[in-house]
């Protein structure tokens, strides 16, 4: 049994204090200009900490099939894989709003399929709210989750789902076309029921026009400047994510350097019998200890 058994799971004594975030708190600050800060986290540890940090908005995105489990996309990630994820999450935070991501072959196949799945997020894992990716083909999907009370983030430009139909990750909205095109679909999923939008891959100047045109958010992620708020993968920005950074990531910290360095130190202490020490170790009481030498005193004698 781990040692962490004998810590109380309970941190709200811990927590930074303040309200839970909610759609008000989020629409308020694009109202005032103040940014969003948003992250990604797939775990009870690194949402707490994330957490307690203060961030705004956690979504538990279907990124995990890559940087949790180590697909080379976000395809092969389940319903059930990432409702186990999000309960995690959601039982660490106490204030930040949770997002669950809907993932691939979720909502896809059918609006009453889509809205079965989505609610599954809020019942059973705790999610605030739910992300689906896509323009013009989810409106309806969007309408009907905003009528069954279920909110919904929407997402646009590069959409990682995608990645076979846009030949990779690639940049989108590089033409003053494809610029008409995505606010165009901004509107519309507001108009649905949206109530913030994630702006992916898409050069600054269109995340700017999209900003200006909605009264809803917008979350950026290689977007540029512009948006109400940012979002980021938690391994990227900590480096651990075990693949080149795009150009729109910056590391704030090198985990991987760390963890590897603590295991390395504590293969050396192991081999070297520096690891357990005194101060790792438990020892019988003096009358159970007296006990145990009078016993083996005994046998020796007897043998």
């Amino acid at each position: 049994m781990s040692l962490t058994h004998f810590r109380s799971a309970d941190h709200s004594a811990s927590a930074t204090p303040g309200r839970r975030v909610t759609i008000q708190t989020l629409q308020d600050k694009k109202s005032k200009g103040t940014p969003i800060v948003a992250l990604t986290a797939y775990d009870y540890a690194t949402a707490r900490l994330v957490d307690e940090a203060g961030v705004d908005l956690i979504l538990v995105g279907d990124s995990l099939a890559m940087v949790v489990m180590g697909y080379d996309n976000t395809l092969p990630v389940t319903m059930d894989e990432m409702l186990l994820h999000t309960r995690a999450v959601r039982r660490a935070v106490k204030q930040a709003m949770v997002v669950a991501d809907m993932p691939f072959g979720s909502y896809q196949v059918s609006t009453a399929e889509g809205i079965a799945n989505a609610a599954r997020f809020l019942k059973e894992a705790g999610a605030q709210a739910v992300k689906i990716e896509g323009g013009a083909s989810r409106l309806e999907l969007v309408k009907r989750l905003t009528d069954a009370e279920i909110p919904v983030v929407a997402h646009l430009g590069l959409t990682p789902q995608s990645v076979h139909r846009m030949s990779g990750y690639r940049v989108q909205g590089k033409s003053v076309a494809a610029l008409h095109h995505l606010v165009k679909d901004a509107l519309a999923l507001e108009a649905a029921g949206a109530f913030a939008v994630v702006l992916e891959g898409i050069p600054t100047e269109v995340a700017q026009r999209i900003a200006a045109a909605l009264h809803i958010p917008t979350i950026g992620i290689g977007a540029g400047s512009y948006c109400d708020g940012q979002i980021m993968v938690l391994h990227d920005l900590i480096n651990l994510s075990f693949s080149a950074p795009a150009k729109f990531v910056r590391r704030y910290g090198d985990a991987a350097a760390l963890i590897t360095d603590a295991v390395h130190r504590y293969r050396d202490d192991v081999e070297g019998r520096n690891f357990p020490g005194e101060a790792e170790s438990y020892h019988l009481g003096k009358e159970a200890m007296a006990a145990l030498l009078l016993e083996e005193g005994t046998a020796r004698r007897k043998a």
